[in-house]
């Protein structure tokens, strides 16, 4: 199975994001920051690889988010997202 083409857009964007913010990362740690600012800077790149990784899980499961039965509604991308977070 691969990622669905909708969303490969999104997954590409938030990795290309995420790979920007590793190399500040990178170049903090080399110029010798303030360790706060370090572990600042790599709690963004922990949640955009989380929300990349989250784009590719959900791309996978858009039939169960769009199959319900009659009494539950799907599930929403953002609903599902959130979940998918908290784990973390």
């Amino acid at each position: 199975m691969s990622v669905d083409e909708e969303a490969s857009n999104a997954i590409l964007n938030r990795l290309r994001r995420t790979q920007g913010q590793l190399a500040g990362v990178i170049a903090m740690i080399e110029a010798g920051r303030d360790c706060k600012d370090v572990v600042t800077q790599l709690a963004a790149v922990s949640r955009a690889l989380d929300r990349a990784g989250f784009k590719i899980v959900a791309s996978g499961m858009r039939p169960c988010m769009a199959a319900a039965d009659d009494e539950t509604p799907p599930m929403s991308e953002a609903e599902l997202e959130k979940l998918f977070l908290a784990l973390a």
